[in-house]
């Protein structure tokens, strides 16, 4: 239904935090750790989040977008920069781009004088994957197919976790998915993890998008809610295991990631400091924003191992 472009689907029935719509499909979840110091990561203080859980999907939790313009840019900038780099995986090794692309796609991508070259490697890279790297073949992951998990990244989602009252979560994998316009990701569930009572934390960024979220069967009435930039997503307990999709990208949204001053930075800042100094300098940002225009990037982040384990 939500895949259709003409007519352009009904939209009305979907959960939208911002519009206020259907806002009684969801109840107000309360912060457990609200003075928990997150300012290093380009996030607003926890007691200024906004947290839901959809009713008829336990565990379903929400949190509006908690990042500032400069952490969104800053996560942006990891998720296309760094995070498709070697010796990290991507999907462009089965794609027909230049070789040196799949070594490091956002050098090459910027790079390029060539529009046709851009517009190809703009829709060819649909993801990245760090940490343990899930083999889509055998739904998997093994010791022999894991790098180092970024740190700050490791280090964002623990902060998060502790907030919500996930203390022992320990990210040790993570998937970025790339959606070009046009792009959908079909149901499925993600039951890799040998830890399934641990959370998943599912970040968007970028162009809004239509999430779907049914049971634990197919036969299940899904829920459609729309996403928008800097939005978490917490999959828990129950709809840990749950269908998820997403059938649809929207585009048009306000950007975020533009709208507020951009702070100078702290010193005691967890991540490269480096890095966001240049989110702030606009040439240097032209041309992820740029890419944000019509697409959508989903970082998300699971737990591997359970807590009393350090190797599969």
């Amino acid at each position: 239904f939500f895949k259709k472009k003409s007519p352009f689907p009904d939209l009305s029935d979907v959960v939208d935090t911002i519009k206020g719509q259907n806002q009684d499909a969801l109840r107000t979840v309360n912060i457990q750790n609200p003075q928990a110091n997150v300012i290093d990561f380009g996030l607003v203080p926890p007691a200024q989040w906004k947290i839901h859980e959809l009713i008829n999907h336990p565990g379903l939790l929400v949190i509006e977008n908690p990042f500032t313009s400069s952490g969104q840019r800053y996560w942006i900038a990891r998720c296309l920069r760094d995070f498709p780099k070697e010796p990290n995986r991507t999907n462009l090794h089965s794609q027909n781009v230049p070789d040196d692309s799949r070594k490091d796609f956002w050098k090459y991508f910027t790079s390029s004088a060539d529009d046709e070259v851009r517009k190809r490697l703009k829709t060819s890279l649909r993801w990245s994957t760090l940490g343990y790297h899930h083999d889509w073949d055998k739904k998997v992951y093994t010791e022999e197919e894991k790098h180092p998990f970024p740190e700050d990244l490791f280090t964002l989602t623990k902060v998060m976790g502790q907030c919500l009252g996930f203390e022992d979560f320990c990210a040790q994998a993570a998937i970025v998915n790339f959606y070009p316009q046009g792009s959908t990701l079909s149901g499925h569930t993600d039951h890799s993890e040998i830890d399934l009572e641990a959370p998943l934390f599912s970040i968007s960024f970028g162009q809004d998008a239509i999430f779907l979220i049914g049971g634990t069967t197919k036969d299940a009435r899904a829920t459609a809610l729309r996403l928008h930039s800097g939005d978490v997503v917490l999959m828990t307990k129950e709809s840990r295991l749950c269908y998820h999709a997403v059938p649809k990208i929207l585009i048009g949204c306000q950007e975020t990631w533009n709208v507020e001053p951009l702070p100078e930075a702290s010193l005691a800042l967890q991540i490269d400091k480096e890095l966001w100094e240049k989110c702030k300098n606009e040439s240097f940002w032209e041309s992820f924003n740029g890419y944000l225009r019509d697409c959508r990037i989903n970082l998300n982040i699971r737990q591997v191992l359970s807590s009393n384990k350090t190797i599969l």
